[in-house]
């Protein structure tokens, strides 16, 4: 068995050693840069770098948190790092408030902010990456065995299994049904077999992926195994198979409580931010359109006759129906509001099979944005006659219009774009839409536009 490293436990202090070493360079370099000197009341006086290190250790200590997560999204860790700096901002500014005013610009302070934001959001999500490597080679591991091989665990061994990053190594999988044999090779026994496994080995995680009924004992006695062995427990809800909502624990009085987490966009406070992004966007796409429309018409007017744009009506926010505008594409025809474009589309023209490699025909939807319709980033807006099927189909299929529609989205960056021809590959699309949902932030849809411009650039196999 691979040994687990003897100084993994201490990535964490390391992370956080970096993090006050990061924002004591950036603070000296930007105040050198500046040519401020060392006095009683300057920036650089030694009470006003000692306050400095107090408000980046007390950040720490909320923070540190953020180093001890497996499970890593860019987006996110550059979040927390803005949220950092905020904070910061707010101690450190309130602390040299009682040392007196300062011979130092305020612009100097908003510059040094800013550097420290980019500089430690550069430096976690690199380190992010660096551990996942360092994981990858067999190093900093949890030993973790998992329990039940229902659904959810099911679910959840393909998801350790899918990116050895997390650092999950399962040395066994539990389950009564002696067809689970053939879920996980690591199978070891059924529940019974549990206890004396972790007795004989070295084992750091047990999840449970159980129900836990008035009937049914089983859970209690996994947690009993894991106290008396010094194992931290988990407890695997039993969630729905196809969209598995965000919840939080809380409790009410000694009753514990999963409580469902709001969508983030419910927030007014985000959607004012999303909304002046879509605007700022879109208006400066409306004005530089002209440089796309002109010879793009010319090329649809060339390729097959027809207008220039079109219009269909797709399902939008809280499945209201809107005008959906894009570059045709396609030869005339009767079937472009019920019919979705396949690989070697007959109806597709030569110059429309340029602007859908491309994403150029996408690029009206900027009005629609502008006018509110839709977002930049969102869940791909579905012809009715698909919203109309689909729903049928798959389960908690509307939540994906719980928010605006977008140009973009997170299920078009993972993959799944263009025609589905099968129904899983539409319960994935939906999967990541409502994941998206659920876990917005201005820096996710930052990602998803990049990996999109990205995407354009190299081209895709499935934009067709």
């Amino acid at each position: 068995m691979k040994s687990k490293g003897r100084y993994g436990q201490f990535v964490r202090w390391i992370f956080s050693i970096v993090d006050l070493l990061v924002v004591n360079l950036t603070y000296f370099a930007v105040m050198r840069w500046h040519g401020l000197e060392d006095g009683p009341n300057t920036l650089l006086s030694r009470p006003v770098w000692l306050l400095l290190n107090v408000a980046m250790l007390v950040c720490i200590y909320f923070y540190n948190h953020v180093h001890e997560r497996r499970v890593f999204y860019a987006e996110k860790v550059v979040g927390q790092a803005i949220k950092l700096v905020l904070t910061h901002a707010g101690l450190f500014l309130s602390l040299t408030a009682f040392l007196g005013p300062f011979e130092g610009p305020w612009h100097v302070i908003l510059q040094f902010y800013v550097l420290f934001f980019l500089v430690l959001s550069t430096w976690w999500v690199v380190s992010r990456q660096l551990v996942k490597l360092y994981r990858n080679h067999g190093f900093n591991f949890k030993r973790v065995i998992v329990i039940g091989g229902g659904t959810v665990g099911v679910k959840l061994i393909n998801e350790m299994l899918g990116d050895q990053g997390y650092g999950y190594h399962i040395v066994g999988f539990f389950d009564d049904n002696p067809k689970s044999r053939s879920v996980s090779a690591v199978y070891q026994g059924s529940l019974d077999d549990v206890e004396q496994f972790v007795k004989t080995h070295q084992v750091d995680e047990m999840f449970c992926a159980v129900p836990d009924t008035e009937d049914n004992q089983n859970v209690a006695r996994m947690i009993r195994i894991a106290d008396n062995n010094a194992v931290d427990f988990y407890y695997v809800p039993q969630f729905g198979r196809t969209v598995v909502r965000q919840f939080e624990l809380s409790s009410v009085g000694d009753v514990p409580i999963l409580a469902a987490h709001p969508y983030p966009l419910k927030n007014p406070i985000n959607r004012l931010i999303k909304r002046a992004f879509d605007l700022l966007l879109s208006t400066v796409m409306l004005i530089l359109s002209p440089l796309v429309i002109i010879p793009v018409a010319i090329g649809i007017k060339l390729s097959s006759p027809g207008p220039i744009f079109f219009v269909q009506k797709r399902t939008g926010y809280r499945g209201q129906a809107f005008n959906c505008y894009k570059f045709r594409t396609m030869r005339v025809n009767d079937d472009s509001d019920t019919l979705q474009a396949s690989k070697g589309d007959p109806r597709v023209t030569w110059f429309g099979n340029f602007l859908r490699r491309s994403s150029i025909d996408e690029l009206p939807q900027f009005f629609n944005v502008w006018r509110g319709d839709m977002s930049v980033v969102g869940p791909r807006p579905h012809m009715v006659a698909q919203t109309e099927m689909y729903s049928e189909l798959i389960d908690k299929y509307m939540l994906r219009h719980t928010i605006k529609p977008g140009i973009t989205g997170w299920a078009q960056v993972r993959g799944y774009r263009g025609q589905t021809e099968e129904l899983w590959q539409m319960e994935k699309r939906v999967e990541f839409d409502v994941w998206y949902a659920e876990n917005w932030s201005f820096f996710l849809d930052m990602k998803i536009i990049f990996r999109t411009i990205w995407n354009a650039l190299k081209g895709e196999d499935n934009a067709y």
